[in-house]
């Protein structure tokens, strides 16, 4: 159903290019908009006098035209018999009208097959068939974006992604939960990653300044055709997830480049506790000091360059060579060695993912 918000505005425009005044009312007689005082006869007009069939009806000194939807009385349009060119100013409001009606349940009908293709709640089969009542192309590539907003106006937020993405009509948005919006956008080409990385920060740059919120935006592989829309969306999920817990510095991330921590995330919590106990045994990360973290990431964030870390946390090398000896004795790990060292950093990521779900809540 069309919000009353567009059928206001809708009527106000209408108001402003005919001079004419409209009253708009719901089939069972609700007032929607009214441009003036409704005398106390005309909700007994409409309940009692008024039929239901197409064109205008006068009553006393006002003028009704319904208003129809797939072939129903929705609405009842009402305006004073005067001026002389009420009648074309009524009708034409119900020609307009009719029309928004109606590229509203277009609208609706799209955002519906869009959402069951997401949940997979479609056939194969099914899915072609509506994509091509709907008028939409199967074979365009498309890419599955997720918002989360931590907002409490998520209907704003809502409300501002749509019109961003207001001219290719194929393009769509919804609300997933009170914290997540999707976006199914249509793209010119599927070998474009810099188009997806500009939609993206496209998106999270609006919504700070025209919303004024932060955002995260996830986003998967490119579709190439409609069918593996489902795939992308569930791809898209997964960045959101990975992303918080080995990215949560970044606001855009995309599926393709979470590297490991795809992997990780995956894996059983018990399977997790075997490999940290067999990597450090009774020396946990946890129970490293601040200064040995730090140099630790430093060291990995310069590829196991001993020179350009030590100038970077602005200590002698043979002050971080120290260091690293303490960590190997700690640990049995040399992080100078390139084996050791990659074992050491998926240590980490592993404690990392352990820690995250157990503040959620997911111990098992």
């Amino acid at each position: 159903m069309v919000s009353n918000q567009i059928l206001k505005e809708t009527l106000n425009k209408l108001r402003e290019a005919s001079g004419m005044e409209f009253t708009l009312y719901r089939q069972d007689a609700t007032v929607i908009t009214a441009d003036y005082i409704r005398k106390s006869d005309e909700l007994k007009v409409l309940q009692n006098h008024l039929t239901e069939e197409p064109g205008m009806q006068e009553y006393q000194e006002r003028l009704y035209f319904n208003v129809f939807d797939n072939g129903n009385v929705e609405y009842v349009l009402a305006c004073e018999k005067r001026p002389a060119y009420a009648s074309l100013a009524g009708s034409m409001a119900v020609i307009q009208l009719e029309q928004l009606i109606e590229s509203h349940q277009e609208r609706q009908d799209k955002d519906n097959f869009i959402k069951n293709l997401l949940m997979d709640n479609l056939l194969p089969v099914d899915i072609y068939n509506r994509a091509k009542k709907l008028n939409i192309n199967p074979r365009k590539p498309r890419v599955a974006f997720l918002i989360e907003t931590r907002s409490r106006d998520n209907e704003g937020v809502l409300e501002t992604i749509k019109s961003m993405f207001a001219e290719n009509e194929n393009d769509f948005a919804a609300a997933i939960d009170e914290n997540n919006i999707v976006l199914v956008k249509e793209l010119k080409s599927a070998d474009d990653d810099q188009e997806l990385k500009q939609i993206a920060g496209t998106i999270a740059d609006m919504m700070n300044t025209e919303v004024m919120i932060q955002v995260r935006v996830a986003y998967g592989n490119v579709a190439s055709e409609i069918r593996k829309v489902s795939n992308s969306y569930k791809e898209a999920k997964l960045a959101m997830s990975v992303g918080k817990i080995f990215n949560s510095d970044q606001n855009i991330i995309a599926y393709a480049s979470l590297g490991i921590g795809r992997l990780i995330y995956q894996l059983p919590l018990p399977m997790c506790k075997m490999f940290i106990e067999e990597i450090f045994k009774d020396k946990s990360p946890e129970t490293f000091d601040e200064e040995t973290l730090t140099t630790i990431n430093q060291f990995f964030e310069n590829s196991l360059n001993v020179s350009e870390t030590s100038r970077q946390l602005y200590i002698h090398r043979n002050t971080l060579v120290y260091r690293l000896d303490k960590i190997q004795k700690n640990t049995g790990l040399d992080l100078r060695v390139f084996d050791d060292a990659i074992t050491f950093k998926i240590a980490l990521m592993v404690v990392q993912y352990m820690r995250y779900m157990e503040k959620i809540g997911r111990v098992d």
